[in-house]
């Protein structure tokens, strides 16, 4: 397999992200490098793919070699395994259609890939300014936990190199496919490059609950189907005198957490999918 750099982008109604997402990541070409980027539509109602291939023209003239697929069953983890497939590189970024990457990151990232240990790579999320005031206040605090202050946390954007890419199979059919990933491997192997990319949350109080419990349920599917994977997060612990500073110094931000996961526990609600975090 020769060096290549394949980003697959899962896409289900996307068709007000996807131009703006490869516009992106059209502007920043690896060095020494080829780069491919494999689009996955799946189960779209919209014009995801017909956005995606109007691209090519802007691919090509930046380099890039863009294949578009369009899949009848939306399925995010249907659509990774189809994007590995039809991807040739042995360099993997695996990134979200609503994700804006800066210049910066496919160069960082596939010089962090070229190690000859098994790595995962990620870059540095940046979490833009929301409409919603609940969103801003809610992502505020959020982006003070630990989980986000870990290193390569993956939300958005993570790669692997060909020896981490042969520590699994195919994806699983699961809600957390990034964290399944990212468990991976060791806090010791996970790499963060400091190039920055846009992170949105979603709008809304009602949304942010949804999205939460669909989170909150990945994580105990994970501990049903792989009991010992969450011993590898290696996160430091949120202490109650953690979090009654967090809460002082933000009480808003905190107040709006609590908030969203008192909503968590007391709305009623399913896991189904549901863009954002």
């Amino acid at each position: 397999m020769r060096r290549l750099l394949s980003v697959i982008i899962p896409a289900s109604n996307e068709e007000h992200y996807i131009a703006r997402c490869l516009r992106a990541l059209f502007a920043g070409v690896p060095v020494g490098i080829a780069a491919e980027v494999v689009v996955v539509a799946n189960g779209c109602r919209d014009r995801t793919a017909e956005v995606a291939r109007a691209q090519d023209a802007l691919a090509r003239q930046a380099g890039w070699r863009l294949t578009v697929l369009d899949l009848a069953q939306g399925s995010k983890p249907g659509a990774l395994n189809a994007g590995d497939r039809a991807a040739e590189g042995d360099l993997r970024v695996y990134l979200d259609a609503d994700i804006v990457v800066s210049a910066d990151v496919m160069a960082q990232v596939a010089a962090a890939l070229q190690a000859a240990r098994p790595v995962y790579v990620g870059a540095t999320p940046v979490i833009p300014r929301a409409a919603s005031a609940v969103t801003r206040a809610y992502g505020r605090f959020w982006s003070r936990l630990p989980f986000a202050k870990s290193v390569a946390p993956g939300y958005g954007l993570f790669a692997v190199n060909a020896a981490g890419r042969a520590r699994w199979g195919d994806f699983p059919t699961i809600i957390s496919d990034d964290t399944f990933v990212r468990l991976q491997f060791e806090p010791s192997e996970r790499v963060q490059v400091p190039a920055p990319y846009d992170w949105p949350m979603i709008e809304g109080f009602g949304a942010l609950v949804r999205v939460r419990r669909r989170q909150d349920a990945g994580v105990r599917e994970l501990d049903s189907l792989y009991p010992g994977l969450r011993d590898r997060e290696g996160k430091a612990p949120l202490g109650i005198g953690q979090v009654v500073r967090l809460a002082l110094a933000d009480p808003i931000g905190f107040a709006t957490y609590a908030a969203v996961s008192l909503g968590v526990r007391f709305r009623r609600g399913g896991a189904q999918f549901t863009r954002g975090r």
